[in-house]
């Protein structure tokens, strides 16, 4: 199966055949084989990737300065948060029953 590796450069080809520049934010999931790319945050299949040209080199980075990977890293991060947050609250324990003390 082909993978695709994070921050490597694509090409993805929609399936009304539009060809899109992006880039892909998270691995290839091995169990699933859906790689999740950039555009319109989809997981797309591997055969409607290809590598970009310019990312032939192994590890090349779709962002030229700190501030482009910075941003980056915040697309990540956004993308792991579930799309419900989960509510955390304390709980504390209360008796169910009043007991009378015993003379």
């Amino acid at each position: 199966m082909k993978t695709f590796n994070e921050h490597e450069s694509v090409i993805y080809t929609d399936a009304q055949g539009n060809v899109i520049d992006t880039f892909v934010i998270f691995d290839t999931d091995k169990t699933t084989g859906l790689t999740h790319i950039n555009h319109m945050n989809l997981r797309v299949p591997t055969d409607s990737l290809q590598l970009h040209p310019a990312s032939i080199a192994k590890w090349n980075l779709p962002m030229k300065d700190a501030f482009s990977f910075q941003i980056f890293k915040k697309l990540k991060d956004k993308y792991q948060e579930p799309a419900i947050p989960t509510v955390k609250r304390t709980l504390t324990a209360e008796p169910g029953y009043k007991l009378a003390k015993a003379s």
